[in-house]
């Protein structure tokens, strides 16, 4: 099975410690801006701190719809706070996702690069012959980017 490599970026209005705060939120199941497909939850210990976790459901159909659905656990392996995040997976996918935020523009602006670099198993590796989880995993995260920039711009100021 050949692993899934790629990654998405884009570029907000905001600075890096706002984005931060917001993926973080995220993972540790406080926000729902990687809706309708992911959901999170955090472990005992969350995922912003060294060896703390986030197990995330991948809502094939959407959540509260029919159909498979796909789990994996993260652990964080480094973290640099408001720069870098590094993920490894066990589960349906086995592999790595980092995120990395890089300050534009005197920090009004961040680009946020995620990188996702894993191997199907079990139901994800059957998945993955009947259609392209590369792309369908890549459109998932383009929505979620575009939720985050309506997520970012519709909170209140820090």
């Amino acid at each position: 099975m050949h692993p899934i490599h790629h990654t998405d970026q884009t570029l907000l209005n905001h600075p890096t410690h706002t984005v931060w705060n917001a993926l973080i939120n995220e993972l540790n199941g406080k926000t729902t801006w990687w809706h309708p497909h992911n959901t999170h939850q955090p472990g005992p210990t969350g995922p912003h701190h060294p060896h703390g976790t986030t197990t995330t459901t991948i809502h094939t159909t959407g959540i509260g719809k029919p159909g498979p659905k796909l789990h994996f656990t993260s652990t964080t392996t480094h973290i640099t706070p408001h720069t870098q995040l590094t993920q490894t997976h066990t589960g349906h996918f086995h592999g790595t996702t980092t995120y990395t935020l890089t300050p534009h523009n005197n920090n009004t602006q961040t680009q946020l690069t995620i990188t996702f670099t894993t191997t199907p198993h079990h139901l994800a590796k059957l998945l993955n012959k009947l259609t392209n989880l590369t792309t369908k995993h890549t459109t998932a995260t383009q929505n979620a980017l575009t939720n985050l920039h309506h997520h970012l711009n519709n909170q209140n100021p820090e």
